[in-house]
C-alpha cells in the first residue's frame, strides 16, 4: 500500500527524550539512529510498518523542538512541518510530569488543528513517579509497548474506511473508464486513482471496460448508452466530452479523488475565482509529486496554457511540487493543485486549511480543466452537486 493511503503516526519531543528508541521499539527494527548525543535525528525517518488491528501505517521520528542554532531551527522546523501529515502524534517526555513551554506550545497547536495526540513517558524503568494518566514505556525494557500500540490502534481504528466511488456504482453497473496513454503516462502502469477507480469497481462487482479516448465510440453503442458512469482523466475532458452523448453521465478521477480525500468543496468555492483574475495576477500551480515532466506536461504547459486561453489575461505562474507547499501563500490570487494521490487526506486538509485561513482561494485539475471547457455542472451531476 502507498504511503499516502496509511495513517500516519509521529513522534515529538525534546532533544534526548527517547523518540528514536520508542520508534525502533514499536517497529521491531532499528528504523532510527539512536545516540546519547543530543540532535541525532536531524530528518524526519519514515517507517512503514502494519498495527493490528488497524492496519497499515508510517511512524515518523522527527527532529527535537528544542534544537538550536541555525541549523537546529531548520530542524525544528522541519519537525513542524510534519504536522500536516499527521493523523496521531506520541510526544514523548522524559523524566517528571510537567510539561516543558515547547511541549505545550506543540500541544497547543495539535489541538488547535484537532490532531489527537498521546503524552508518553519513555524510560519507565527509570522513574519512580507514575502519579498521572499519562502513557509510561521503556523502549529499553519493552514496558508498556505492547499497550501504546494497541492504544494507537483505538484511537486510530474509529475512522470510517473510505471509498472514491463505489457509493455511487451498484453491482453489473457498467462503468467505463477513460485512460489515456500518452507521453506522461507511467510505463507500464496505472496512476493511483486509476487502480483505486479499477478496483473499487471490481469490488463492488460492477463491470469496468477501460478505454482511450480515441477507442470510446468503437464500443457498441448498448454498451455505451447503457453505462452507469464514465470516468476520464481530466486533461481529456473536452476530447470525451463532445464524443460522449449529454445524458451519459461523466466525471474525472481529479474530481473523485478531490472527493476522497475531503477536499472537494474547497476547490468547488475556488474553482469561480477564474473568473475573477486580473492582468499580472500570478497563479500558484502545486503538484503532491515530483515526476521527470515531459514536453506536453499537464502542470506546467497544458494548464497555463489553457487558463491564459480562457481569462485572456496577462498572468503570471509559479509551481511548486512534493512537499514544498510555501508557507508564504500572499503573492498568489489562487491556488490549483493536482488531485494529491501521493499526498495523505491530513495534507490535502492541511493545504486546503492553510489557503482557507490566509484567504487565498484553491481549485484543483479537475474542476478547474472542466470550467475552462464549459463542463463543469455536467461532471459535478454525478456526484449530486
Amino acid at each position: 500500500m502507498l504511503n499516502s493511503l496509511r495513517k500516519h503516526i509521529v513522534f515529538y519531543g525534546l532533544r534526548n527524550a527517547g523518540k528514536s528508541s520508542l520508534v525502533n521499539a514499536i517497529a521491531g527494527q532499528d528504523v532510527a539512529l539512536v545516540s546519547p548525543i543530543k540532535g541525532t535525528t536531524t530528518d524526519p525517518v519514515q517507517k512503514s510498518m502494519e498495527i493490528l488491528p488497524l492496519g497499515p501505517v508510517v511512524l515518523i521520528d522527527t527532529p527535537g523542538i528544542d534544537d538550536t542554532g541555525d541549523l537546529g531551527s531548520l530542524r525544528v522546523d522541519r519537525a513542524e512541518k510534519t504536522i500536516d501529515k499527521t493523523d496521531l502524534a506520541v510526544l514523548v517526555l522524559e523524566g517528571d510530569n510537567s510539561l516543558s513551554p515547547l511541549e505545550k506550545d506543540l500541544c497547543d497547536k495539535l489541538q488547535e488543528r484537532h490532531i489527537p495526540f498521546l503524552l508518553v513517558h519513555n524510560k519507565a524503568d527509570t522513574l519512580t513517579d507514575f502519579s498521572n494518566e499519562n502513557f509510561y514505556v521503556s523502549a529499553q525494557t519493552g514496558q508498556g509497548i505492547k499497550e501504546l500500540k494497541e492504544k494507537i490502534a483505538h484511537l486510530l481504528s474509529g475512522a470510517p474506511t473510505k471509498q472514491i466511488l463505489a457509493d455511487l456504482i451498484a453491482p453489473k453497473d457498467i462503468v467505463i473508464l477513460v485512460t489515456p496513454i500518452d507521453e506522461s503516462a507511467p510505463k507500464n502502469r496505472l496512476i493511483l486513482p486509476q487502480q483505486m477507480v479499477l478496483r473499487e469497481v471490481l469490488d463492488t462487482h460492477a463491470i469496468p471496460i477501460l478505454v482511450q479516448p480515441e477507442e470510446l465510440l468503437t464500443l457498441p453503442n448498448n454498451v455505451l448508452k447503457s453505462a452507469k458512469l464514465v470516468i476520464t482523466d481530466s486533461q481529456a475532458f473536452q476530447k470525451v466530452n463532445k464524443l460522449l452523448p449529454q445524458e451519459i453521465p461523466l466525471t474525472s478521477f481529479s474530481i473523485l479523488m478531490a472527493r476522497f480525500k475531503g477536499t472537494l468543496n474547497p476547490y468547488l468555492a475556488g474553482c469561480s475565482h477564474l473568473d475573477q483574475l486580473k492582468d499580472n495576477d500570478t497563479i500558484l500551480i502545486a503538484e503532491g509529486c515530483t515526476h521527470h515532466r515531459q514536453c506536453q506536461d499537464i502542470g506546467t504547459v497544458k494548464l497555463p496554457k489553457w487558463i491564459q486561453d480562457y481569462t485572456k489575461k496577462a498572468l503570471h505562474f509559479e509551481f511548486c511540487s512534493g512537499n514544498d507547499f510555501p508557507k508564504d501563500l500572499s503573492p498568489y490570487a489562487l491556488v490549483v493543485h493536482c488531485g494529491g494521490c501521493m499526498l495523505t487526506e491530513q495534507e490535502m486538509t492541511s493545504r486546503a486549511l492553510h489557503c482557507a485561513n490566509k484567504g487565498i482561494p484553491l481549485t484543483n485539475y479537475g474542476m478547474l480543466i472542466a470550467k475552462i471547457h464549459g463542463i463543469l455542472p455536467r461532471v459535478l451531476e454525478p456526484l449530486g452537486l
